[in-house]
């Protein structure tokens, strides 16, 4: 396991993949297709692997399917640094990250508790919980119900050594400037916005040095393209590449409601991967939907 100082500085700049949780046809993880296209993408480098996320659908991963795929990308992924998603209450979020730890992970992303609002003061608890509950290193994900403020993140950093990161997918630019203004190097933080290299540009402006990406699923040259401009400043060529991908993949995205994760399954099997279907409450692209997405791919691949 990597010592989360050391994985900090491994990801501060770096492109983080989010890899799709591949389901057979009797709904059951796929793990012969999960790590073949694991293999596929380790050509590409990336600063870590985030399984069992958001784009890995874990909102619908029971807490032993979790584990399953981060043992299938520990087998994998060599030295790459895993990551997994954990979440849910905190008693059951606490005990995977555990789990998560003994199958060989390197860090967690803690993902919103779900449903119910939250107080400060309720939502520093379960982060305080988790980070005491593992040695791994310990990812924030603002997002959804689980938003946290600079005062509260600052509080939480003095106490949880473990504690790492930020992430941000509320597009609240103002408390992610107050985040990054107030933690300066204690914390790496992610760009983690639905396809965020639509707003990877505005995030830099608010101090966040890089994002992960769920296109890197599909088209990893494209997304490496993206960051090496992004990280040079190169606003044109970001532009030439959001005008000639990312913006009509988005159009295709914004057609239904969870697309976000359908679209990028759907890419991963255009290029060959038996990726299976997404589970419900997601549903799948349809066939005019697929070949949109096909058509967009030929211009890339």
């Amino acid at each position: 396991m990597l010592h989360p100082q050391d994985l900090q500085k491994i990801i501060r700049h770096g492109l983080l993949s989010f890899p799709v949780t591949p389901f057979d046809a009797d709904d059951r993880f796929a793990k012969a297709p999960f790590q073949a296209h694991l293999e596929w993408l380790s050509q590409y480098p990336v600063a870590g692997l985030i399984v069992a996320g958001g784009t890995g659908e874990m909102f619908s991963l029971a807490p032993s399917e979790i584990v399953e795929v981060v043992r299938a990308t520990r087998e994998v992924a060599g030295d790459q640094p895993v990551l997994a998603g954990c979440g849910y209450g905190v008693r059951m979020a606490c005990d995977l990250a555990q789990e998560i730890e003994a199958a060989g992970g390197d860090g967690i992303l803690l993902l919103p508790h779900y449903l119910t609002e939250a107080p400060q003061e309720g939502v520093a608890d379960r982060v305080r919980a988790v980070c005491r509950a593992t040695k791994m290193a310990v990812i924030f994900y603002n997002r959804g119900q689980s938003r946290i403020s600079a005062q509260t993140l600052a509080q939480l950093c003095e106490e949880c050594p473990n504690l790492i990161g930020f992430k941000d997918g509320t597009g609240d630019i103002d408390t992610v400037r107050r985040v990054t203004a107030t933690m300066g190097d204690r914390l790496s933080y992610i760009g983690g916005m639905p396809t965020h290299e639509l707003f990877a540009q505005a995030y830099r402006g608010a101090g966040m040095p890089t994002y992960s990406s769920a296109v890197f699923n599909f088209v990893p040259e494209t997304a490496l393209a993206f960051h090496k401009a992004f990280l040079a400043g190169d606003d044109a060529g970001c532009e030439r590449l959001l005008k000639d991908f990312y913006y009509p993949f988005a159009a295709i995205r914004d057609r239904q409601t969870g697309y976000a994760v359908s679209a990028i399954k759907a890419g991963v099997r255009l290029r060959g991967f038996n990726a299976g279907h997404v589970r419900a409450p997601l549903t799948d692209l349809d066939e005019v939907e697929t070949a949109m997405m096909r058509d967009l791919i030929a211009g890339r691949a």
